[in-house]
């Protein structure tokens, strides 16, 4: 399994009862990462039973509340436990700032090295890559500066078809890491054995792009194209879709059309407005556009693989 999303919040404004702001934990390709760090993540985190010390890398879309309220509160936790690892965090430019201001009055410098990443830019750009995993910003539009994250695996190797490699007694094991870097093999004959011939094509790279606050962008659909699953906000229903001009958020209708338009495998909407108490009717409306559609809700994991599970227990 080469990704798991696993969702600790996924409501819009304040934390309440039954509703937890957003924070995501993402797996892929064995790479951990968390999106947002509304307030109460860390303990939404003990609940479903994410690692504390996976986590090194954290994005955090805009600087809302909701969205970023729980990471000093993090920040101050990995001390308490002597994390030594240094941590990256991902955001607008700005959250260097109140995250040092928080540290300093409160005298709460950590021992491990934070590194800030502050985003500026209104353009897609690559902010994070290892030889697993890149991450690109998805720019979007609401009232502060904020953007999405498409994390994509890196390309794996092709495999070796020993069944057919067997055919061809001149060539020998040493040749096998040339072959599954993608050449060709050339026999003492002259003739050239084609790379398609010898090696089965890896699965296919896994992707998710996480679309936090925004209005209705469809000029995000060409960085977001045929992804396999999206995260996209739906924050009111059709009936009021007044209000997205005004507030910069989306609908369930809305949330379906970039999901169409950009044919992506899954859609999962999240950020319900606190005014609605039936969360099916977000899916229902979304389902008139697009059919492969998912309600967020706190404790279910989502995978490339399977059908999205309950983890509560």
């Amino acid at each position: 399994m080469s990704l798991k999303l696993t969702i600790l919040g996924c409501h819009s404004a304040t934390p309440r009862v039954n509703a937890h702001p957003t924070s995501q934990y993402l797996e892929i390709n064995n790479r951990h990462f968390l999106i947002d760090c509304g307030e109460g993540t860390q303990r939404q985190m003990r609940k479903y039973k994410v690692g504390f010390s996976k986590i090194n890398h954290i994005f955090i879309s805009h600087l809302h509340g909701d969205h970023f309220f729980g990471l000093i509160g993090l920040i101050s936790t990995f001390g308490i436990l002597n994390r030594e690892k240094e941590l990256h965090i991902y955001g607008p430019k700005g959250i260097k700032e109140v995250t040092t201001l928080q540290l300093k009055l409160s005298k709460s410098w950590t021992k491990y090295h934070i590194h800030f990443h502050e985003l500026v830019s209104k353009e897609s750009e690559l902010i994070f890559e290892d030889d697993k995993v890149s991450v690109h910003t998805i720019p979007l539009d609401h009232r502060v500066y904020t953007n999405g994250f498409l994390f994509r695996e890196k390309e794996k190797p092709r495999k070796l078809h020993i069944g057919k490699i067997e055919e061809y007694k001149e060539i020998d094991t040493c040749d096998y890491h040339n072959i599954k870097s993608g050449k060709d093999f050339v026999l003492s004959t002259g003739k050239v054995i084609p790379n398609s011939e010898l090696t089965i094509d890896p699965p296919k790279s896994k992707s998710f792009a996480f679309c936090s606050d925004t209005a209705y962008k469809p000029d995000i659909v060409p960085i977001i194209k045929n992804v396999d699953l999206l995260y996209h906000e739906a924050t009111f229903l059709k009936n009021r879709e007044d209000l997205c001009e005004r507030t910069k958020h989306a609908t369930a209708e809305q949330a379906a059309s970039i999901a169409n338009q950009a044919n992506v495998n899954k859609l999962i909407i999240g950020h319900y407005s606190s005014r609605y108490s039936n969360i099916e009717d977000f899916k229902d409306e979304a389902q008139t556009i697009f059919k492969n559609v998912e309600l967020a809700e706190a404790g279910k994991l989502y995978s490339t693989n399977s059908a999205p599970v309950n983890i509560l227990n």
